[in-house]
């Protein structure tokens, strides 16, 4: 069973909401080698209540879930297409580990507000 196949049987059967990582289901994807835009469209949307948005770590070949570097490009693509799917839903930007500058995290912010005002009139 393909994790996003997981993800909606469990959200399903325990008729519970998700909290969607982005950054998650980019190093899935990559990691496991399915593709992330079937992942977001296969999970039951109307369940997602909220986004969360985060950095990862490259280890040869691997990414690593590791939320201590800035949100990445394909991470973005991903936040645009998800709120295409999903509409405007809350969304933060977690760091665990090597937190910058406040100012960083704020243009992070403004990449994230960014996105969010395109995909919202388009």
């Amino acid at each position: 069973m393909l994790e996003y196949e997981f993800l909606k049987a469990v959200a399903e059967h325990a008729d519970c909401l998700i909290l969607m990582d982005i950054n998650n289901i980019i190093v899935s994807a990559h990691n496991h080698g399915f593709d992330a835009t079937t992942y977001l469209q296969t999970i039951p949307v109307e369940r997602i209540r909220q986004i969360h948005l985060a950095g990862h770590s490259v280890s040869g070949p691997l990414l690593i879930d590791t939320h201590d570097h800035p949100v990445s490009d394909p991470v973005w693509r991903l936040y645009a297409q998800a709120l295409r799917v999903i509409g405007g839903i809350p969304a933060m930007i977690e760091r665990d580990d090597a937190i910058p500058p406040l100012s960083e995290l704020l243009a992070e912010l403004d990449v994230a507000r960014s996105i969010h005002a395109q995909e919202r009139a388009a």
